[in-house]
């Protein structure tokens, strides 16, 4: 590689010894199937204990769901997706100009996922921003294309306010208080990530991003209508989620995941890449307050046992996470509770080296 991204102009006839994976790990892909019966949750509709039910099944089963008159301007995605093709068209010198491939930085373009750690690596590129709160991280962020800063400030804002509307029908399907979830999760801190999939010359014996849980609370994907690449483990097996006109897929993060005591599932998913046409794709994450205590209401807690995973604090919970690499065991394994003999592992990690 003679240079630190990917998204770089060159073409590659052959895929770089530093992405392919060992045959055990690659994604297989003649033998993912189409998810044929995704979740699609109109947020729209008026009878809300039918959202909230609809809500509570997708949440318990699949670990994720679309939604669609959500609220999210088609000009505020259309703008975004827009300045993010424009950004990722500049010159490969002016965007390096961005490059960081450490974690820690709060504007960052890098590629990958943690080059620093990683033996083998994931054919993507990627704007990491942080947007919340907005006087404090816009001065950062890219000035060029001319239209970023006040484009992104706007989607962020809507998906925010997307975010905080979903976490209250959680709360109320998990049989809480609406507001409880949000109340918890204290002021919460919003991250995007921007990402980029070149064509890939050999895409089967790579990943844009290989299986994984996210570490926050919701993520709010808007996927490339064009161009499909996500992936999300079901019943064992891999599934392509087809993207939907004007939807948004909403992932279960792992702190979701602790805060229901289990009864939510983080979605494994991971996202392949293809041979002829670019990808692109934009996550919003909402994440705890770092000092936000992960523990589950006493409701959620089955009499006479404990919770399935000890209280952390969210700055706890990411600090280990950015300190592994992304195809490791669930990061929740290592915060599991002993005492709960109802705490089996979490077998998806071993589904995962086999895949």
């Amino acid at each position: 590689m003679d240079t630190k991204v990917i998204s770089s102009g060159k073409h590659y006839s052959a895929l770089p010894a530093s992405y392919v994976r060992p045959e055990s790990e690659r994604p297989k892909l003649s033998e993912v199937s189409t998810c044929e019966n995704v979740p699609v949750i109109d947020l729209s509709c008026t009878d809300r204990a039918r959202i909230v039910k609809a809500l509570a099944y997708a949440c318990s089963v699949f670990g994720f769901f679309q939604v669609v008159n959500h609220g999210v301007s088609k000009e505020a995605v259309a703008d975004m997706l827009r300045v993010a093709t424009e950004f990722f068209s500049l010159p490969v010198e002016e965007k390096l100009k961005l490059y960081s491939d450490d974690p820690s930085k709060t504007m960052r373009l890098s590629t990958s996922f943690n080059v620093n750690k990683e033996k083998v690596h994931n054919w993507r590129d990627y704007l990491r921003l942080h947007c919340y709160p907005l006087e404090k991280y816009v001065p950062e962020w890219p000035s060029n294309p001319s239209s970023f800063k006040d484009v992104v400030s706007n989607y962020s804002k809507e998906v925010r306010a997307l975010g905080y509307r979903i976490e209250e029908l959680i709360s109320e399907s998990l049989g809480l208080e609406s507001p409880r979830m949000p109340r918890v999760l204290g002021d919460q801190g919003q991250h995007m990530a921007v990402n980029f999939y070149p064509p890939c010359p050999e895409p089967e014996l790579t990943y844009g991003l290989p299986g994984h849980t996210d570490p926050n609370a919701l993520t709010i994907l808007l996927q490339d209508l064009q161009v499909a690449g996500l992936q999300v483990l079901k019943d064992g097996k891999w599934l392509a989620i087809q993207p939907i006109p004007d939807a948004f897929v909403i992932n279960i993060g792992d702190q979701l995941q602790a805060l229901s005591n289990g009864k939510y599932r983080s979605v494994w998913h991971r996202a392949v890449v293809n041979a002829d046409k670019p990808r692109m794709s934009i996550a919003s994450f909402l994440c705890p307050s770092d000092d936000a205590l992960i523990s589950p209401p006493e409701s959620l807690v089955e009499e006479g046992s404990v919770a399935v995973y000890r209280d952390f604090t969210y700055a706890e919970y990411y600090k280990k996470f950015w300190s592994r690499n992304l195809d490791q065991e669930h990061c929740l394994e290592l915060f599991k509770n002993s005492r709960n003999p109802a705490a089996g592992s979490d077998t998806s990690s071993s589904i995962l080296k086999t895949s």
